[in-house]
């Protein structure tokens, strides 16, 4: 089957709509007004059913076609990031420290659009799934939408989705099958010991050089090696100590840092690793240590009948591609979608590298990715029908 593509009208309304969502962003589990604002969307296309406040503040609208064949889902991110937008674009976030610097109010928009394509042209069998997913950016959404018990009403065989990547050539897709994104795991460390007067320290126990002997030998846990099978990483990304005083030597200090990896199994291995480097550190200087996670992320893998579909669907969108060889160093929790049952895969859609990078103070989504992913996913669509 064919669909039709979006008219100028519906562009340069989906812009406005993105640059709105730009100015008022949510971050990750706070999304209620824009699952809303998409709500509103919504209704000018006619899903047969739409499911709101899954696995939090999650929309997912559901096209009928009233016939027997797959469930295909297709997948947005709502969230925003935590940090203070510098850019001067006239619809700059009006939120103070918080942005949409990731691009997901550009993803949303394009499923919105697609939104619109499947208004006008029903798929010829089976169902498609818009999946407005909640807090992809510390990594709970996907797994929250899964372990919702609606989600057994559209757990889809198939699952796709796109990513912006200003490092990919503008117009560009980028897709392999296999690895896609690392692994990622955010471990909070606690070192305990006790305070003391700063003119008697040794009064107390201090974490000071257990923090101090901790940082680079946490960072040294990682391979130094190339993604690849033998990758590993591991970023100290915040650290503090006592009180900010002067008359206190410290007796508290905490250390956050993120261990990466290609695979989960090395995941596993690379945890273990840090765990036992702080629990020894600990243990030579007298104090107590504990360490908590967050921003889980496993390993996200393309399957590889899913990105044949993917990449059928670019060749007919027009788009141009190049192989992903090796994962993206970022990480991702669509493939969750896949390790839930469905066939899935991920394609990153080049801004171009003279973009601003992701996770940048600068960056915006380009809003000339919004016709190009609407049409890419049309095109999925009937290539994945098609091949049922």
């Amino acid at each position: 089957m064919s669909f039709p593509l979006p008219t100028q009208q519906d562009l340069a309304e989906l812009t406005a709509f993105r640059h709105e969502l730009h100015r008022t962003p949510e971050i990750s589990g706070e999304e209620r007004e824009t699952a809303k604002r998409v709500c509103d969307m919504l209704v000018s296309t006619s899903p047969d059913k739409v499911l709101t406040d899954v696995g939090g503040h999650g929309v997912a609208a559901i096209y009928d076609s009233g016939k027997p064949g797959p469930t295909i889902l297709f997948r947005s991110e709502l969230d925003a990031l935590p940090i203070q937008e510098l850019g001067q674009i006239d619809h700059r976030s009006t939120v103070p420290g918080k942005a949409h610097l990731c691009g997901h109010d550009g993803h949303s928009t394009i499923l919105l659009g697609f939104g619109r394509i499947l208004s006008r042209a029903r798929p010829t069998s089976g169902r498609v799934i818009l999946m407005f997913q909640p807090a992809e950016e510390d990594g709970a959404g996907a797994a929250a939408v899964i372990a919702d018990p609606r989600y057994n009403e559209i757990k889809p065989d198939w699952a796709f989705s796109l990513h912006n990547a200003p490092d990919v050539a503008f117009g560009f897709g980028k897709l392999g099958a296999g690895a896609t994104n690392c692994a990622s795991s955010g471990i909070k460390i606690k070192l305990t010991g006790s305070t003391a007067h700063a003119s008697r320290p040794s009064d107390g126990r201090s974490p000071m050089k257990a923090l101090a002997e901790l940082m680079p030998a946490l960072e040294a846990c990682g391979s130094g090696k190339p993604l690849g099978p033998d990758f590993s990483m591991v970023t100290v990304t915040h650290a503090s100590m006592g009180e900010p005083v002067f008359g206190i030597a410290p007796g508290e200090a905490r250390i956050f840092a993120t261990l990466r990896t290609v695979a989960d199994a090395e995941m596993n291995a690379l945890t273990a690793k840090v765990e036992a480097l702080v629990a020894d550190a600990a243990a030579r200087y007298g104090l107590k240590h504990e360490y908590d996670y967050d921003d889980v992320f496993l390993a996200c893998t393309n399957d590889a009948s899913a990105t044949e579909i993917l990449l059928n669907g670019m060749e007919r969108a027009g788009i141009s591609h190049e192989e992903q060889t090796v994962p993206s160093y970022g990480s991702e929790d669509f493939g969750r979608f896949g390790l839930s049952g469905a066939k899935s895969a991920m394609v990153f859609l080049g801004s171009g590298p003279d973009w601003p990078r992701v996770h940048t103070p600068e960056y915006d989504f380009r809003d000339e990715l919004i016709p190009m992913g609407i049409r890419l996913f049309s095109e999925t669509l009937a290539a994945c029908l098609e091949q049922a």
